[in-house]
């Protein structure tokens, strides 16, 4: 990437002129961890006292800062670990590497001393539009079967919906499913659900720690309109072996992790398997013939300390899901996933983290158990992924992050057959081939003790290349398909289309006193990849398609400002209120009765318009004491206006809701017992019903009059879970146990609330007297309309 390579010389150069002028100064950098396992404790502070200022860990727990030689008190904290102090005259460059302890479970109010003073707590940090949720506070929330789950996790926070259960991923201030970056270890995850939605594929054994950006998004990201969710994977435990694991009412997962030399190399290893298919197959004819109904997934990491400059990671991910109804019927899909890192210090104030990866979802569908007569379609999207990045630490008011990204994409739409009466015809789709390239620069500033900017730059380039058949078609009325009329087709590394634009980000903190600020941003993002989908809920056959020549990148613009302040005598409370404004160009919906699946003439069943996005979110959440959690609640309101639908008129996205409330409370009852209660009231999600009918032979049509789109909305969902942790006992015969485990009791949907997933209707089948009108009946359904129990076992030891 010589334009990458140029572009870190000309900064390194400018770097080095303006370092010139700090020669009374030095560096402090350093690594916070966690002293039981050596794993990185991302976001940990550390504070000085007598400068009023400090530093943060990034993603690999490094920290670095650059102040007058002096004698300083450095406190370095994180919430739920021991706050360590540490005195030191800097009158050289220094490494101080800390171990943070976790602190003993208390039943007494639990107070992190550090919160109080440390200026880097989340109202006087710049950043906004972000919720962190490390594994411990997950595995706190009730989720469905009593299995912890990241993405049913963040759907408690303000701002993020679904449109029902069942339904995959989730929505972010009003975006589509399919406008959310979900990244595991940097990589790529094109569908983050097991079992149709229930779970994500992220299993809690190999997690370390989840960050979702709804807004003000760093530069470092791009390719998506919403939201970007960065998932952690674990380092694995560098001082002992351990193994965690969990048998539960439908899957068991085993983790297995240890040192491969203390202190500087380490592992881990988890698996998860469903196993609702082997104990019914005794029982269910079809899963002895071959048939399956089941997820697995297998995750594993290594990381190598070199020296004190060099640290290498290797991870991967690969999980699948399958509904065979026989040995040659049914359908499955699945992630794959490979990262290799490589940090390297090129002096206290310069880190660098250098990334490749590969990534690839596929998913297959087959019917037909008759070789004369059957259908198979396999799809898959790779991807390669080359991502240099530096940061570098200028002194304690500036840190500049600066890098590149390089993705080529390999879209197989879809190698189909279908045979009939012995006769097989090939339906395949072309092969699709992208690149994607990446400049960009940022930097964090702080203005003296009051006012701190992020701000930077991004530029991106979009690739299509042949060989490939573009077909051209002809105008119609706005909202009929168009039809092909001529085509051109392009040799194998032809550029058949190219974009490129410009991305913005801005962010500012103003801090009005110590407890309260006020923070606004800007960000502008650029998504290439489309995810084709007009059901009710996206689904794993749903088709990603990339820009061309005739579907238009998606360009959002989001606008927000929120006040922040921490309440209470011990800053127990925090509490926030956000506003958001987002714009998009170029999103893409459907006319009435789109064919997506194995079309080649896809695109002249596609619309674009614009789009707008809007909302308050209110988040009041008390981090310590026995009873914690929060409360979050969003006013929203999400609309499109395309020509040819709706009289081109707006109308509401199939997932816009008007009211999202949700809480999480914890409660500790005693050193063994501990109950938690997740409560969620959305309002009815859009939909279209018919305004008129009329009859054919004695059969009922329904028929939209009005042209109109999502012209009402299901009934309003609500859902109460509740869930109790029995610890084990600690101490046998008065010497405290090495082996750690606990029971987990839950009740999903506890007054068996019959919540709408959607609603159809159909001709009344009874036989109609002559004379009468035909009758019809609305149906709704329900994905789970009943409580659920269940509990699961897990250990650590």
């Amino acid at each position: 990437m010589p334009m990458v390579l140029r572009l870190s010389v000309l900064i390194l150069s400018w770097l080095a002129f303006i370092s010139g002028f700090s020669q009374t100064k030095h560096t402090l950098s350093g690594y916070i961890k966690d002293a039981a396992d050596g794993e990185a404790l991302i976001g940990a502070t550390m504070f000085i006292k007598e400068a009023n200022t400090g530093a943060v860990a990034n993603a690999y727990g490094y920290y670095s800062i650059t102040i007058p030689s002096a004698s300083y008190t450095l406190v370095y904290s994180f919430v739920g670990y021991e706050t360590v102090e540490r005195k030191i005259t800097l009158d050289e460059d220094q490494r101080i590497d800390i171990e943070l302890k976790e602190q003993a479970k208390q039943l007494q109010e639990v107070v992190v001393n550090a919160d109080k003073d440390d200026p880097l707590t989340k109202v006087q940090r710049t950043e906004m539009s972000t919720a962190e949720l490390d594994i411990k506070t997950i595995k706190k929330i009730p989720a469905f079967l009593g299995e912890v789950d990241v993405i049913r996790a963040i759907l408690s926070l303000p701002g993020i919906s679904t449109v029902g259960e069942g339904a995959s991923g989730y929505n972010s201030r009003g975006g589509s499913v399919g406008q959310n970056l979900i990244l595991l270890d940097e990589a790529p995850v094109y569908n983050s659900s097991h079992l149709l939605g229930f779970f994500s594929v992220f299993n809690p054994d190999a997690v370390l720690d989840t960050k979702l950006f709804k807004g003000a998004v760093p530069s470092r990201y791009g390719g998506r309109l919403s939201s970007i969710l960065d998932v952690r994977m674990k380092e694995g435990n560098n001082k002992r072996f351990e193994t965690t694991g969990g048998i539960g009412t439908i899957f068991t997962r085993l983790a297995f992790e240890g040192p491969i030399v203390k202190n500087k190399g380490s592992f881990i290893v988890a698996a998860r398997r469903s196993y609702i298919d082997v104990l019914a197959r005794p029982f269910v004819k079809a899963l002895k013939n071959g048939g399956a109904l089941n997820f697995y997934d297998l995750t594993a990491k290594v990381n190598y300390r070199f020296n004190d400059r060099d640290r290498i990671y290797l991870s991967s991910y690969f999980g699948r899901d399958n509904f065979l109804f026989s040995k040659d019927q049914g359908f499955s899909w699945g992630n794959q996933t490979a990262t290799v890192r490589w940090n390297h210090l090129f002096n206290r104030k310069l880190f660098a983290n250098v990334t490749s990866v590969y990534s690839k979802y596929s998913y297959q569908l087959q019917f037909g158990d008759d070789p004369n007569n059957r259908f198979k379609w396999n799809s898959a999207i790779n991807n390669y992924i080359f991502k240099p990045e530096l940061t570098y630490f200028i002194n304690s008011n500036n840190e500049l992050s600066f890098g590149g990204e390089s993705i080529y994409y390999y879209f197989i739409p879809a190698n189909s057959t279908g045979t009939t009466n012995g006769e097989t015809r090939d339906i395949s789709l072309q092969k699709k081939y992208n690149l994607e390239t990446s400049l960009y620069a940022g930097n964090s500033q702080r203005i003296g003790d009051n006012v701190s900017l992020e701000y930077g730059l991004r530029f991106s380039q979009f690739r299509s290349f042949g060989s490939d058949t573009v077909y051209h078609y002809n105008d119609t009325v706005p909202g009929v398909r168009r039809t092909p009329k001529s085509y051109s087709v392009y040799k194998k590394g032809q550029t058949v289309a190219q974009f490129g634009n410009w991305q913005p980000r801005f962010s500012a903190r103003f801090q009005i006193n110590q407890k309260s600020s006020i923070k606004a941003s800007y960000n502008r993002m650029v998504q290439y990849l489309h995810l084709i989908s007009n059901t009710t809920a996206s689904n794993p056959l749903d088709v990603w398609t990339p820009s061309s020549s005739l579907i238009l990148p998606e360009i959002g613009d989001q606008y927000a400002v929120g006040y922040f302040r921490a309440l209470g005598k011990r800053n127990e409370w925090e509490a926030s209120v956000e506003s958001y404004l987002r714009t998009t160009q170029n999103q893409i919906d459907y006319i009435n009765g789109a064919d997506l699946l194995i079309n080649k003439y896809l695109e002249g069943d596609l619309l674009s318009g614009k789009g707008r996005a809007y909302g308050l979110e209110f988040y009041l959440h008390r981090k310590t004491g026995r009873l914690n959690g929060w409360i979050s609640y969003t006013l929203a309101k999400t609309e499109l206006q395309v020509n040819g639908i709706n009289n081109n008129s707006w109308y509401p996205t199939r997932y816009d809701q008007r009211h999202n409330l949700k809480v999480a409370a914890f409660y500790e009852i005693n050193k063994r017992w501990s109950a938690s209660a997740n409560f969620v009231f959305l309002s009815g999600t859009p939909t279209t019903f018919p305004t008129s009918r009329y009859t054919e032979q004695g059969i009922l049509i329904p028929y939209d009059a009005n042209n109109s789109r999502n012209n009402v909305r299901v009934p309003p969902y609500d859902r109460l879970d509740i869930s109790f942790r029995l610890e084990g006992k600690r101490e046998k015969n008065g010497k405290e146990r090495k082996n750690h485990d606990y029971w987990v009791f839950s009740i999903y949907n506890v007054y068996a609330r019959q919540n709408p997933f959607s609603i159809y209707f159909s001709q009344n089948d009874q036989r109609i007297p002559s004379g009468q009108a035909i009758q019809s009946q609305a149906t709704q359904v329900s994905i789970i309309g009943t409580l659920v129990p269940a509990f699961s076992y897990n250990f650590n030891f």
